[in-house]
């Protein structure tokens, strides 16, 4: 009678632990397969053209080589913040040199 108790107790924890297990695995999947499913998050659209800020909040500056100055870094940090692609940027400076 003991070894039937005992075989009858390995039986049901073996079958306990593949229930637990299957049941992991399956919401594992699940989550998966909705993440990829998902839409992906919308992203703000990237400005095509860079517009300098209105002159009236801002001093006029000393010549027309210190305006062209500041609008070379103030494209370069839009850049580096990821706002402006190198190739916006690029145009950019090239319109901002030429006039």
């Amino acid at each position: 009678m003991p070894g039937l108790l005992r075989g009858v107790a390995r039986t049901a924890v073996v079958a306990g632990t593949a229930t637990a297990v299957s049941n992991r695995v399956s919401r594992r999947q699940s989550g998966r397969w909705a993440a990829q499913s998902a839409p992906p998050p919308q992203a703000a659209p990237a400005p095509t053209a860079y517009a300098p800020p209105p002159a009236s909040n801002a001093p006029p500056p000393a010549s027309d080589m210190d305006a062209r100055i500041a609008q070379l870094t103030q494209l370069a940090a839009l850049r580096d913040q990821g706002v402006l692609s190198a190739d916006e940027f690029e145009t950019q400076k090239a319109q901002i040199l030429a006039g």
